[in-house]
């Protein structure tokens, strides 16, 4: 095969590139599952314990991009090709033009910029090559880097929805974000 020249290449930015889920990315996950807190703010609930099987049937379901899934899952790696966790978009609603979008960074890679360099690209494409229109998504009172995320892209806090979600023996808040597409092209400008 020939080398890949990734000069133009839409999927990648200074910092990331995003690739289809491969059957191979299944060890990742089943990792990733091992992060409790991380999968609770991710999922706003803890898990059942993790196995082999049900990471390979996630995997298997959403590798190659398959349609029918409802989510549009990437793999995040670096330049250089390593794997530093996974995005999706999700909940599309194409008349209204909204969207969310989940993502979990490995534990050994967070802190980085990997997640907000991967979330650019994301919002990218889904407000420059979907149309969409808005943005939502929402984090656990106390997720303060997700937070952080969320407003260095130009999120802006929309509400708050109290006592939400129940973890750890007691009532959390759910903090509530959106971004339109205006307010995208703000810090992100189309590209020519």
């Amino acid at each position: 095969m020939r080398d890949i020249n990734y000069d133009n290449y839409f999927w990648q930015n200074e910092l990331v590139r995003l690739r289809a889920m491969e059957e191979s990315d299944w060890e990742d996950h089943y990792y990733n599952r091992f992060d409790t807190p991380a999968r609770r703010v991710l999922n706003y609930e803890v898990e059942l314990p993790p196995t082999v099987t049900e990471a390979k049937d996630l995997i298997a379901r959403f590798a190659e991009f398959k349609p029918g899934t409802g989510r549009i899952m990437f793999t995040i790696t670096t330049l250089d090709g390593q794997s530093v966790g996974g995005i999706n978009l999700n909940s599309i609603d194409e008349k209204n033009g909204t969207f969310s979008v989940g993502m979990q960074i490995d534990r050994d890679h967070r802190g980085k910029g990997y997640g907000t360099a991967a979330m650019q690209l994301v919002l990218r494409y889904a407000f420059y090559e979907r149309r969409l229109n808005k943005y939502y998504g929402s984090v656990l009172e106390g997720n303060l880097a997700s937070a952080a995320m969320l407003r260095k892209l130009g999120c802006v806090e929309e509400g708050r929805r109290r006592q939400m979600v129940y973890s750890q023996g007691r009532y959390h808040d759910e903090i509530l974000f959106g971004l339109t597409r205006s307010e995208f092209e703000q810090h992100y400008p189309p590209e020519l």
